[in-house]
């Protein structure tokens, strides 16, 4: 195929027919690890490994496509301020070789990756967490690492003290100007590996009004406001908009080309859109967050790829970035700032024309052991294909989101409660096509003024009847006002400070907080009482998370790492409930009832359960063990005194005999 048309299919998901399939015995790389999605563009076939949590890439043989994979590694956006200027978060850096994209800057494509027969490391950032209130500049995302390529966090958006916007992949939006503000240097920005653009520059009449810039975005710089003699007649009503993404295909077209990961582009339904228009479907990455203005409420927009908005609420407060983007975190005042969202890596290669074809459309496409799996990390569409036959049979698994952690005041936090799990069968007929929601996580308490919030439901809209799996329960803490007991779901918060009890589930309860001790208790997790059930506070650690699930056997492909380590450190485990924070004693709570004490991530996050913060101990700060997994339901962790953690996003698996 002609390399003009070659480009067209890889940024627009285009289909041209093509003599060129693989075939006579030829096969890509065998290899392991993320979740996998097999597609054609064009006549040639490739298969993508997705990682939205850490893992490994292992290459256990090479095929005869040759030796080379290809990539997009995004890094952790980073979070806005809440101070009095109010600069959006950058997004975190992008990093790419796929033929006719971009790498973050604007630049042409990196190279392609020589891999051999051996382990590549997969380390995807955490958003940057919230800040404040009280006021407070934001955070720097985390790097995202595969192998030898590293993408630098977003920057941090400033506040009116600190006028410049943080360095980072993207550079972070400015505090208000004359009074210092200076836009956010983009990695690398300009020339041929930069990694973003730099955030926008804030503006002030230093009398009526300050406007904070936006974040920049892997495609464009953030808002920028006119400096001039009177600034305020040529600002609009807004803080400045947040640079736009960069979109790729390289994880697969997904129905009508929409992208099987990422956010809508500028235009769409739900898109966001700071800067320029241009393709309005999905697949959008690394958007910028949006700034805000302190005389109106009037909210600004994130840029394309999952930048956040900024919020109008009472108190406003920043929207996050939205999770396995990297999209930077919208500022806000009085309310606390959005969090990053957290990084992505997609690597792919070459392999031979499959055997099988789905029957179906959505999500990202399998197959194992005589079935085609559709793996749907966010909300999309279920549609057949004129080769679905009557009454097939389906098997599903819905895992909704999990509850952030409750923030201790400087005491232990509860653990948010896991995403509720359900799983069955049911058969039905095409033609059709129905929504699935995948719920995203919810929102750790920022600070002890804030309370955390429950996570959200899952669904799949099936022919047979919708089917909806509950939303997780928020941890508690201690919140002048709003009580200290965990939130209910179907599964519940634990309790914060001081002794707060914990939350009702459907399927299990979260576990009390414990005053004396100023420890939280464990959220609960979707497993089998009583081991689901959050654990209470103990008199030397905070509560461990509840036992998450295991998911069926039909969707535990060994190729894949869907989930996350459970116990025997085996993958695909899900739903797993938050650890409780603590303070003053030896542990907080591990996620999803892992053991204590242990040295590695993986195994203080059970089926994805956040681990608790601790203040005498040693702790990460970048808040990587903290918040539950990506499309785990996995619940956050409590905190003492950082951020609760984030609840993990859902999930949705369908399967079918191929």
């Amino acid at each position: 195929m002609a390399p003009i048309l070659s480009r067209l299919a890889d940024i627009y998901g285009l289909t041209f027919s093509s003599a060129g399939a693989a075939g006579g015995g030829a096969s890509g790389l065998t290899a392991t690890g993320g979740i996998i999605s097999d597609y054609e563009v064009s006549g040639t076939y490739y298969r993508a490994h997705i990682f939205t949590s850490s893992g490994t890439f292992d290459v256990t043989e090479l095929g005869t496509f040759g030796n080379t994979v290809e990539y997009v590694v995004v890094a952790g956006g980073g979070s806005g301020s809440t101070q009095d200027g109010y600069g959006g978060g950058g997004a975190g850096g992008y990093r790419s070789s796929v033929i006719g994209e971009s790498s973050g800057g604007g630049n042409s494509a990196e190279s392609v990756l020589p891999v051999s027969v051996s382990s590549y490391p997969v380390q995807i950032g955490a958003g940057a967490r919230s800040a404040g209130p009280p006021a407070a500049i934001g955070f720097k995302g985390s790097n995202t690492v595969f192998g030898s390529i590293t993408a630098e966090g977003g920057g941090y958006g400033a506040g009116q003290a600190t006028g410049a916007g943080g360095a980072g992949g993207s550079g972070g939006g400015s505090g208000d100007y004359p009074r210092g503000g200076r836009p956010g240097p983009a990695t690398n920005y300009p020339g041929p590996t930069a990694q973003g653009f730099p955030g926008g520059q804030g503006a002030s009449d230093q009398a009526t009004f300050t406007a904070g810039g936006g974040g920049g975005g892997a495609g464009g710089s953030g808002e920028t406001f006119p400096n001039g003699p009177n600034p305020s007649a040529s600002i609009g009503p807004n803080g400045g908009n947040g640079g736009n993404g960069v979109r790729t295909l390289i994880a697969g077209p997904g129905p009508t080309g929409a992208g099987a990961i990422g956010t809508p582009g500028p235009g769409s339904p739900g898109g966001n859109g700071g800067g320029t228009s241009g393709v309005v479907n999905g697949g959008w990455l690394a958007g910028g967050g949006a700034g805000f203005r302190n005389s109106t409420l009037e909210p600004g927009v994130g840029g394309a790829g999952g930048g956040g908005f900024t919020g109008n609420g009472s108190p406003p407060y920043g929207k996050d970035g939205v999770a396995s983007t990297g999209g930077g975190g919208a500022s806000s005042y009085p309310g606390a700032s959005g969090a990053g969202g957290s990084g992505i890596v997609v690597v792919r290669y070459q392999i031979g024309q499959p055997t099988a074809e789905a029957k179906a459309t959505g999500g990202v496409v399998s197959f194992y052991d005589g079935k085609t799996i559709h793996t749907l990390l966010s909300t999309q569409t279920f549609a057949s294909l004129p080769t679905w036959q009557p009454n097939t049979p389906v098997e599903y698994v819905l895992v909704a989101s999990g509850g952030g952690g409750g923030n201790g005041g400087g005491a232990g936090g509860g653990g948010g409660g896991a995403g509720g799990y359900t799983d069955g069968t049911t058969s039905f007929s095409g033609p059709f096509s129905f929504p699935v929601t995948v719920g995203a996580g919810g929102r750790g308490s920022a600070s002890y003024l804030e309370v955390a919030t429950r996570g959200n439901p899952s669904s799949a809209a099936f022919p047979t009847g919708t089917i909806t799996a509950t939303y997780g329960g928020y941890g508690g803490g201690y919140h002048p006002g709003g009580g200290s007991g965990g939130g209910p779901g179907a599964n519940g918060g634990g309790g914060g400070y001081p002794g707060g009890s914990g939350g009702t589930g459907t399927q299990n309860s979260g576990g009390n907080g414990l005053a004396p001790v100023t420890a939280g208790g464990g959220g609960g997790g979707a497993g089998v009482a009583p081991g689901g059930v959050g654990e209470t506070a103990q008199p030397t650690r905070g509560g461990n998370g509840g036992r998450g699930v295991q998911l069926p056997t039909t969707f535990r492909d060994p190729a894949q790492t869907i989930g996350a380590i459970g116990p025997g450190g085996e993958y695909f485990w899900v739903a797993g409930g938050g650890g409780g924070g603590e303070n003053d004693t030896s542990y907080a709570g591990y996620g999803g009832n892992g053991p204590q004490p242990v040295s590695t991530i993986s195994t203080q996050n059970y089926a994805g359960g956040g681990r608790g913060e601790s203040r005498p101990e040693p702790f990460d700060t970048t808040q990587l063990e903290i918040n539950g997994l990506a499309n785990t339901g996995g619940g956050g962790g409590g905190a003492c005194t950082m951020p609760g953690g984030y609840g993990g996003s859902g999930i949705v698996l369908i399967a079918y005999p191929t």
